[in-house]
């Protein structure tokens, strides 16, 4: 895509919403590690790695 395709106020938006992915995946991630239930474990683990390919999808982006 390229950032000459978007103006500022997108790329920002883009850069904030990357940002709050990788939050979230950071934070799922600390949930799994704390989860002693194997399929909780699992869940939080899937859902972490989804907002962090997420973020790096957006990332890509800029």
């Amino acid at each position: 895509m390229g950032n000459g395709n978007v103006n500022l106020q997108e790329l920002n938006s883009i850069r904030e919403c990357a940002s709050s992915h990788q939050t979230q995946a950071a934070k799922l991630n600390d949930f799994a590690n704390k989860c002693n239930d194997p399929q909780i474990k699992q869940m939080f683990s899937q859902a972490s790695k989804q907002a962090s390919q997420a973020a790096q999808k957006l990332t890509q982006m800029l």
